[in-house]
């Protein structure tokens, strides 16, 4: 009697350092910057080594403006190289967007980290998602309305996942939390922009939970989504731990600005 085969899970690689270009909406080009490479794949026993040196010849070929697009079009070179078996392949990367401050309108190089993960088979359609991480000030949920010189701000950290119909570029992400928090997250500020911010975060309100609210409605009725997850990760100054709050496609929390949707529905 036959046996049946089994299956090698985590067959793979991680975290080879690879100089590559990511897609970019404001450089046709591409962003030059170095990834973290991991893939991992289920194989039957007959799984050989030299499969990884194929894998990685191929991506040498494809390292080129690696963005949605690309993955779709180049993720089955992949899987050829593990006889058609499921692959998942992840590219982490640093991105760079220069912002100019507030007031000064200086220079100002921020970083954040990318990640694009694409998984397929023989059978199926590649799904690709891509995350991405961007810090920004909210409104520190004890302030204090009533007390001179509060509220005062927390560092968030927003992480946006996506799974795009068209091509999301980490500028339209960037640009979509730096909208709706209470402040951007600089690298360089002077003096006369820390003025300026720190008036802003004493005499002006945006929660967290507003933040991820007003996002989670620019998502859901964006086109090219099809797919999103938001965390947010907030570090108040008087706490060692963080608070999160999330919300992904298809759940429902009562944000405020849904509530005064339906409120407005209620009405009518």
């Amino acid at each position: 009697m036959a046996t049946a085969k089994a299956f090698l899970v985590d067959v793979g690689m991680r975290n080879l350092p690879f100089p590559m270009r990511v897609a970019s909406r404001d450089d046709p080009d591409g962003q030059a910057t170095v990834g973290n490479i991991s893939v991992s794949a289920h194989v039957m026993q007959e799984f050989e080594a030299h499969w990884i040196d194929r894998f990685i010849q191929v991506l040498h070929r494809h390292r080129e403006a690696i963005g949605t697009r690309m993955l779709k079009a180049n993720v089955l070179d992949y899987v050829t190289q593990f006889d058609k078996a499921p692959v998942t392949i992840e590219f982490e990367y640093p991105f760079f967007i220069e912002k100019l401050t507030p007031a000064a309108r200086a220079r100002s190089l921020v970083r954040y980290r990318c990640a694009y993960s694409v998984s397929a088979s023989g059978a199926t359609d590649p799904r690709v998602l891509f995350k991405m991480e961007i810090p920004a000030i909210t409104t520190y949920p004890q302030a204090d309305l009533g007390l001179a010189g509060q509220p005062f701000g927390q560092l968030s950290v927003v992480t946006i996942e996506v799974e795009p119909r068209q091509e999301i570029f980490p500028e339209d992400l960037v640009d979509l939390v730096d909208r709706h928090a209470l402040s951007p997250v600089y690298s360089f500020l002077t003096s006369e922009d820390q003025a300026l911010l720190i008036e802003r975060v004493h005499h002006e309100v945006k929660s967290s939970v507003a933040l991820v609210g007003d996002i989670k409605a620019e998502l859901a009725r964006n086109a090219d989504v099809r797919w999103y997850a938001i965390h947010c990760a907030n570090f108040g100054m008087l706490h060692s731990y963080s608070t999160v709050i999330g919300a992904e496609t298809g759940s429902w929390l009562p944000f405020s600005a849904y509530t005064e949707e339906l409120d407005r529905e209620a009405r009518l």
